[in-house]
């Protein structure tokens, strides 16, 4: 299983990482279009992100989500209605939607972000769990 950790102790909170999701998958940078988002509180930054838990996948009645072969929960865009069941759904508020797109979307451990970090305080993990 691939997950996405935040080293909470390292987040200098400059937001390079919602800055390179954005950009790599919807050619912008802005953060509201990024996969995961960096949260302020009190000078202690904290990384909202997908878990990859899959609470989504039973709850969405187009089976348009999915576990993928490396543990990552994944939505498929044809076959998405774009009723965003799942954005209301997710307790840990980690999928995501923009006005201007049809579908939801949500982090893939991708590992575009880790690169991104100057402060390295974001890293992929693979485990055979899960």
């Amino acid at each position: 299983m691939k997950i996405l950790v935040h080293k909470q102790e390292l987040c200098t909170g400059c937001r390079a990482c919602e800055v390179a999701c954005s950009t790599a998958y919807f050619k912008t940078p802005d953060r509201n279009k990024s996969a995961i988002r960096i949260i302020n509180n009190d000078n202690s930054f904290h990384a909202r992100k997908c878990t990859q838990c899959g609470e989504c996948i039973d709850m969405c009645t187009a089976h348009a989500i999915y576990r993928d072969k490396n543990g990552v929960v994944r939505i498929d865009k044809k076959l998405c209605v774009g009723c965003l069941g799942c954005v209301g759904y997710c307790s840990e508020l980690v999928m995501f939607y923009d006005d201007d797109l049809t579908e939801p979307f949500k982090c893939i451990a991708c590992n575009i972000c880790v690169k991104a970090c100057p402060e390295n305080a974001l890293e992929v993990l693979v485990s055979k769990a899960g």
